[in-house]
């Protein structure tokens, strides 16, 4: 060990005496500095301005757009070449590798003696990091150490990687351009590896584990992971006993069949324990960062923790689909990689595809193949595209699976080993694969006792769960294709009619603008569901009153004559923007946003609520009109041709009034909800998307907290994460300006002419 510490020696003397290693020391900092500067000086501006920062650590360090490690990471290939070009090379070249062999060396001191003095050097690029991780613990109040840790150690990780391979190919020639350009191509194939022959399950299982980049972006993200400790030292070991093994074969001769065995023997190793590695059994964890974001939500932990015995995961892939690129065989590691947070909790998870055609919506195929039915198109794909694996026409799988409700698109079906079956779905937005939200709702449907179903009362004219027209309620409920719809969140929905007796499965009961009187029988019937303690959201409209009364009658409210204006120029009279009132941001984590980010609901046409004060029920306003330059307006409703005005003498008067009631009672040991709304618009499949001028509209935030009170919490599933610490700064910009020269320019000039006056010293002797 003493030798090899000693070469090791000698050989940093020999980096630090040549120009070459300051000036990448010189080049590296002031990249560093800059790409930092920009980013620090955006938090000292926005704190100036008296915006509060979010996620500060990260934004500096681990986020894609302005982080320093994603971006250092990206160009850290370049300088190992620099560096380990001539480290073996020199001794091919200069004849000194003679004297090395005629001293009492051995093969494996040499090389283990070079490759740490490459090490070392690179622990000088990742301190010369660190200075700005120390300024940063010392600036941003906070801030989370964690993660900037981890990156640095994943930085290191890589250099260590790119040293063994450059000081490899340093030891196959005398001439240092040609290890410089063979360490850069080692490093593509490297980088390319994860593309190669993904849709043959073996070889794809090498080629991944070897591919090197994205390794150290979970460093960076501050997730440590035993897989991605474990390929760094493989990869090390690896490289530096093909080093060893080089050396060993120009000293000694060998057969050629003996260097074969050495050198094949260690590279299968090295492949089938890093194979090993990547089983979800051996894995491990370590979650650096203060919101444990790289970690499912503790609510998914907890849905994780009572999915009990075999759990399995069928995809069904149908190629005429449009979707059908996310499941095929050579996107099959990136696919269940979009599942490694729930294989690290359960790591028993089958995954299983099954590839099947059967006609479906595509609009693109059906321009390209108009005249080609089911058969004829996938022939044509499959020559198109090379498709060499089976693929099954939907005959033969429909005795296991019924994917007709489907629309036969890309589905995946998650089965417990009791047989509880449920659909999790791809959808028509810009990331078509579920998030964490929609996972963890699909699981909990198979864990829960009791599906929460809701009932959409019809037969009056009512908004109908179903409807793709402008005032349905589709969207918002059924969708099956919009990820944000009830049906994917979690909830399960049916019709009720009111002539017979609530279903006693259903747990919430809507009833959204009946148009229609109901009979005493079917009033009866509401009443008794109303009686029962279950829950209820009740929408009525301007105009319903008479109905809508009669309905309400045990809840203690009723709706106002009339329908609530505003005066404005830039809407309509009758189109509310609505702000949470404070009780309605304490009353749902979804609402308390709202007014920080300027966000409002709309209602287009609502009434007024009153509350009586012997309503049986607790209530709470979530919404209200505004407190001036609101009435009900009760004579003019020509808001087009007639601009209203308060009008005293018919009743009309200025003030806030009720618009989103939240109700609430002790029923036995159950509190029951019902939320009232004087409009059933909010939450059409219009009013939802519609974009207006100057109106920032979220009635999502609306429909995500009245289901999520209307469930007891079920579902949607809570995806909270702490709030971040880090957001503020303990400097200013005066301070700024001085520190920012510092970084920028005066550390590395300062590397420039530590090198300069070594240099300088170094000729003179």
């Amino acid at each position: 060990m003493k030798t090899t510490l000693k070469i090791a020696k000698t050989e940093l003397q020999v980096l630090f005496y040549s120009p070459v290693a300051w000036l990448v020391l010189m080049i590296f900092t002031f990249q560093i500095g800059y790409l930092f500067s920009a980013s620090y000086a955006g938090m000292v501006q926005l704190q100036s301005m008296k915006i509060d920062l979010v996620n500060a650590t990260e934004s500096l360090f681990s986020s894609a757009w302005g982080g320093i490690y994603p971006k250092v990471q990206s160009y850290l290939y370049l300088y190992m070449p620099l560096l380990t070009m001539s480290i073996m090379s020199r001794e091919y070249s200069s004849g000194s590798i003679k004297l090395l062999y005629s001293s009492p060396i051995t093969n494996s001191q040499i090389i283990l003696g070079k490759y740490i003095a490459l090490l070392l050097f690179g622990l000088v690029l990742t301190l010369s990091v660190s200075i700005l991780v120390i300024f940063t613990m010392s600036t941003v109040v906070n801030a989370d150490i964690g993660p900037m840790m981890t990156g640095l150690l994943g930085l290191f990780l890589l250099l260590s990687a790119y040293a063994a391979v450059g000081l490899f190919m340093s030891s196959l020639t005398s001439y240092n351009i040609v290890a410089a350009i063979g360490t850069l191509c080692v490093f593509a194939m490297m980088n390319f590896a994860r593309g190669l022959w993904q849709d043959i399950p073996f070889v794809r299982e090498i080629t991944y584990w070897l591919a090197i980049n994205g390794r150290a972006d979970t460093f960076i993200a501050g997730l440590i992971t035993t897989e991605d400790i474990l390929y760094f030292i493989l990869v090390n070991v690896l490289f530096v006993s093909y080093s060893i093994f080089r050396l060993q074969a120009i000293r000694k001769k060998q057969s050629i069949g003996k260097n074969l065995l050495k050198f094949g023997g260690i590279t299968f190793a090295v492949f089938f324990v890093g194979y090993l590695t990547t089983l979800p059994f051996v894995k491990l964890y370590y979650d650096s960062t203060y919101r444990k974001s790289n970690t499912l939500r503790p609510s998914s932990q907890a849905i994780m923790g009572k999915l009990n015995g075999g759990f399995k995961i069928t995809t069904y892939v149908n190629m005429l689909d449009g979707n059908s690129f996310i499941g095929l065989p050579s996107a099959y590691k990136s696919d269940v990689g979009s599942f490694e947070k729930y294989i690290r909790f359960k790591p028993e998870i089958e995954m299983e595809y099954v590839y099947y055609y059967h006609q479906t919506e595509n609009p693109i195929l059906d321009r390209q193949f108009p005249k080609l039915d089911a058969e004829q198109r996938l022939d044509t794909l499959r020559k198109f595209n090379k498709w060499n694996f089976d693929i099954l026409p939907y005959e033969a799988i429909k005795k296991q699976v019924d994917l007709s409700s489907e629309n036969y698109r890309f589905v995946r079906v998650l089965e417990r080993e009791n047989g509880r079956k449920t659909f999790l779905r791809v959808y028509d937005d810009m990331q078509r694969v579920p998030f964490e939200s929609e996972i963890s709702a699909a699981i909990k449907r198979l864990v829960m006792d009791e599906l929460p179903v809701v009932g959409f009362v019809s037969g009056h004219g009512e908004r109908n769960s179903n409807s793709t027209q402008d005032r349905g309620y589709k969207t918002i409920t059924q969708e099956k294709t919009f990820r944000y719809s009830m049906i994917n969140q979690g909830f399960d929905f049916k019709e009720i009619d009111l002539s017979k007796p609530v279903p006693e499965n259903i747990n919430i009961l809507i009833i959204a603008e009946p148009r229609q009187a109901y009979n005493d029988r079917e009033l009866s019937n509401l009443h008794a569901y109303i009686a029962s303690g279950r829950n209820m959201m009740l929408a009525g409209e301007p105009g319903q009153e008479a109905i809508f009364n009669r309905i309400a009658s045990p809840l203690g409210v009723t709706l106002e004559p009339g329908v609530l204006v505003k005066q404005q120029e830039a809407l309509q009279p009758d189109l509310l923007t609505l702000k949470p009132t404070k009780t309605g941001e304490d009353f749902s984590y979804y609402l308390q946003p709202m007014t920080r980010r300027e966000e409002v609901i709309t209602m287009s046409g609502t009434a007024g609520i009153l509350v009586s004060p012997q309503s049986p029920f607790q209530s709470k306003v979530l919404f209200t009109s505004d407190t001036t330059g609101t009435w009900n307006e009760l004579e003019n409703l020509n808001f087009i041709d007639n601009k209203p005005a308060v009008n005293a003498a018919a009743g009309e008067h200025e003030g806030s009034r009720p618009t989103v009631v939240a109700l609430s009672r002790k029923v036995g040991h159950k509190e029951q909800k019902i939320l009232v709304t004087g409009d059933a618009d909010w939450i059409s499949n219009s009013e939802l998307f519609i974009k207006r001028n100057q109106v920032n509209a979220s009635n999502f935030s609306l429909v995500s907290a009245a289901f999520s009170w209307l469930s007891d919490g079920e579902v949607p599933v809570d995806m909270r994460l702490p709030d971040s610490i880090d957001k503020s700064l303990r400097i200013g910009e005066s301070s700024w300006t001085y520190i920012e020269l510092l970084i920028k320019y005066i550390i590395p000039l300062g590397m420039l002419g530590a090198g300069i006056i070594i240099w300088i010293r170094r000729r003179g002797r």
